[in-house]
């Protein structure tokens, strides 16, 4: 599994134009790829880690508060694309990247992981070409691979 978050300012996902996860202000966006051998057990651990990061500034600019401590809100993105391989050619591999069917349904698990937290979430639409606009606060942007 493996996760980009990006600490915003403000993000939201359109698909043709509409806006399907909404104009969050303070909060993560989270790009989650998963992976063949990724599983629930996997889910609930990176939910917790996002949940508990500390990444969010406290009133002496240190990095000491998580999404939880600011009340912020989450957009989770399903990404494939992290699993691209690029070693041979130049067109990417995704075949560590899970079939779709599988892959949606722990993106949607892991969702309801975050929001079990009671960390508002959105997400995109799972498989959509999707347009996502987000001002990065910071930047603060971590990588993940568990």
């Amino acid at each position: 599994m493996r996760a980009v978050i990006q600490r915003v300012a403000k993000a939201s996902v359109s698909v043709k134009g509409q806006i399907v996860a909404g104009e969050i202000q303070q909060g993560l966006l989270i790009l989650l790829g998963i992976g063949n051998e990724d599983n629930e057990l996997k889910c609930n651990y990176l939910a917790k880690k996002i949940a508990n990061l500390r990444i969010f500034s406290d009133a002496e600019e240190k990095m000491n508060l998580s999404i939880l401590d600011v009340a912020g809100k989450a957009i989770v993105v399903s990404q494939f694309t992290l699993y691209a391989d690029t070693n041979k050619g130049n067109r990417p591999s995704f075949i560590k990247a899970r079939v779709p069917e599988e892959a949606k349904e722990l993106v949607e698990y892991f969702v309801d992981q975050l929001k079990s937290y009671g960390i508002d979430t959105q997400q995109g639409v799972f498989g959509a070409d999707m347009q996502v606009a987000l001002v990065n606060d910071g930047p603060v942007t971590i990588w993940m691979d568990i």
